[in-house]
């Protein structure tokens, strides 16, 4: 999957190949057959003129964007229709820096064109746009057309209508209808001059000097200040993207956490785009007040608990800066588990493409900042995967890995365990062992192709033996965003996820096979909802379960993404680990809801007597 950066400059290198620069002409031609703005953009999400010429265009500049290749202003139209599906802004994609400043007002020519951020295989909505223009200055220093209010009440709680099946599921020949659906409200302000007041803060701000927001405070809330996505049908209507038009010279953009306020009032032109779909373009920037958010810490397991975690470290590689900020981590906030599984460790040269696979320099040096943060002295296991087999970064080859205590947990080691070696099951004195320790389940299998195996390791706890399969699942990635055309958006990775799902599924029901009471842990990055269909496989026929489903809904969530706090991570039990519900598990939120994250992801922990 190409990184974010990487998909922006695609983006925009798209965008500046569609256009011509402009051309301002101070003279003042009429044209009898002038178009208003709200003609242009319709009552559908695409204009009725799109591919058309349209002349004299005339309106306010109200927000004007000189960064990047997406350059061009938005004009606003002062004449309204009584239609309230059609927009009365548009953006003029000018390709370079605009000679036009806000309250200008100006007549447009040009070509109406949709535009399609990311391009139409992402299933984007469009933008409608006027390229090739040929701008006209009135005058100068004029007011803004007074913004139009986006709150709670003006924000449908219905997300988006079913779409068009004879359109392939598309969304866009419908009629908008702004007071039945949240999509279609936006949309009927796309391009126009709108406004927020204080609202919190539900997403950190990211290094694109973006925030998000919700304009419904009790929209599915958490005590922590963030918003919880518990359903594939509560999309969290309230939810929109901040971004600024104000130079960081002028106005650095604001470093804010989940829970923060951005108060007063934040008012410019709504646009839309790859990242994120309806974004307010701020004019004018709020001021963010602090909530006061502190990073969590979990408890200590007692003598007789067994703890076992998970965390995604996000591209470890001996390069990185934040071995010491992790060691903190594990041991202050995660009180030093006894097997922490962790996802996405890198080679020894991280995305360095040279065959290098081995990763125990990565290792070596996370035990080490581990002990100088004043834990234990965790010793590790793995195993190498092929080189760039595994996808991720390439060059990085992403693997799972465990560190444990051994004055707490000993590990049992089989030989045999290699990249291309499947881990199995045998019966020895009645129960359950592995046939290689550490060893990775059906690499073979078509369902890990270009992702990560998972890795099964057999542990010793107080003369109790547990298994333990480090996973982590193939990304969302291609995945049609929640504000597509499409509705309801279609999930095409998670088809390699159902497959992956029900091979850990049926590696686990081998164990419980031989050994109804075995104590199975699989846990890891699943990339999936507990209420998910990869998760409704990998709990099949009861073999395991989501123990994030133990805690209230309003505190299963390990990943914050576009407003939505959500569950990624899970720490998946056996029957004979869940049946006393002698087990406590814990969602430790110590990355996902803040600006300085060294990590997107929350670790886990569970602790149980085995």
């Amino acid at each position: 999957m190409p990184s974010k950066s990487s998909a922006r400059i695609a983006a925009l290198t798209v965008a500046a190949v569609c256009s011509t620069v402009s051309a301002v002409v101070l003279t003042t031609p009429a044209h009898a057959d002038a178009t208003a703005v709200h003609d242009i953009q319709g009552s559908t999400r695409t204009s009725p003129l799109a591919g058309q010429q349209v002349t004299d265009v005339a309106g306010v500049v109200t927000g004007v964007r000189t960064y990047g290749s997406s350059r061009g202003f938005w004009l606003q139209g002062l004449t309204q229709d009584d239609d309230p599906a059609t927009s009365e802004g548009v953006f003029v994609f000018t390709s370079s820096t605009p000679k036009v400043a806000v309250g200008d007002s100006v007549t447009v020519s040009g070509t109406v064109t949709e535009f399609v951020p990311g391009g139409a295989s992402t299933g984007n909505q469009s933008v409608t746009e006027i390229t090739r223009p040929t701008v006209t200055v009135l005058s100068s220093g004029n007011p803004v057309p007074a913004p139009e209010v986006i709150d709670g009440r003006s924000v449908p709680a219905a997300y988006a209508p079913e779409g068009d099946t004879a359109a392939g599921g598309s969304v866009n020949g419908l009629t908008l209808r702004p007071t039945k659906y949240a999509l279609d409200r936006y949309e009927s302000l796309e391009g126009m001059n709108v406004a927020i007041g204080s609202s919190r803060v539900v997403t950190a701000t990211d290094p694109f000097s973006e925030l998000w927001v919700t304009v419904k405070p009790h929209e599915h809330a958490n005590r922590r200040g963030g918003t919880v996505y518990g359903a594939y049908t509560s999309q969290n209507t309230g939810r929109l993207q901040i971004q600024s038009l104000i130079p960081t010279a002028t106005q650095p953009f604001p470093a804010a956490n989940v829970g923060d306020t951005l108060a007063g009032t934040t008012e410019g032109p709504l646009d839309y785009n790859q990242f994120g779909g309806y974004t307010l373009t701020a004019r004018t920037l709020g001021t963010v007040e602090a909530g006061g958010l502190e990073r969590e810490t979990t408890r200590k397991q007692s003598r007789s608990e067994l703890a076992v975690a998970t965390y995604n470290v996000e591209n470890l590689d001996p390069g990185d800066s934040t071995f010491d900020a992790h060691a903190a981590a594990i041991v202050d906030h995660l009180q030093a588990p006894d097997i922490v599984s962790l996802e996405e460790i890198q080679d020894n040269n991280g995305a360095t493409n040279d065959g290098t696979v081995a990763a125990d320099v990565t290792m070596r040096k996370l035990v080490d900042a581990i002990v100088a943060a004043g834990g234990p002295t965790y010793e590790w296991r793995s195993v190498d995967p092929v080189n760039l087999a595994d996808g991720g970064e390439p060059g990085g080859n992403i693997r799972q890995a465990f560190l444990y205590n051994p004055a707490r947990v000993s590990f049992v080691d089989r030989p045999g365990g290699d990249a291309t070696t499947a881990v199995g099951v045998t019966k020895e004195r009645g129960k359950a062992r592995l046939t290689v320790s550490p060893g990775r389940v059906s690499p073979a299998d078509a369902a890990w192709n270009n992702s990560r195996k998972p890795l099964a390791g057999e542990f010793s706890f107080r003369g109790r033996t547990v298994f333990v399969i480090a996973n982590h699942f193939a990304s969302k990635g291609g995945d049609q965003s929640l504000h597509s055309q499409f509705q309801p958006p279609a999930r095409s990775s998670e088809t390699q996820r159902h497959l992956q799902a029900t091979a850990v599924n049926a590696f686990v029901k081998d164990i419980l096979a031989v050994q109804k009471n075995a104590d199975v842990v699989t846990l890891g990055d699943i990339n999936d909802f507990e209420f998910s269909g990869t998760t409704k496989l990998l709990e099949a026929d009861g073999a395991l379960w989501s123990a994030v489903k133990s805690l209230p809904r309003s505190e299963r969530y390990s990943y914050d993404y576009q407003g939505n706090s959500q569950v990624l991570d899970q720490i998946l039990i056996s029957p004979s680990i869940r049946k006393d519900c002698d087990f406590s598990y814990d969602s430790v939120h110590i990355n996902s809801e803040f600006s300085d994250q060294i990590s997107d992801h929350d670790p886990q922990v569970l602790r149980f007597r085995p």
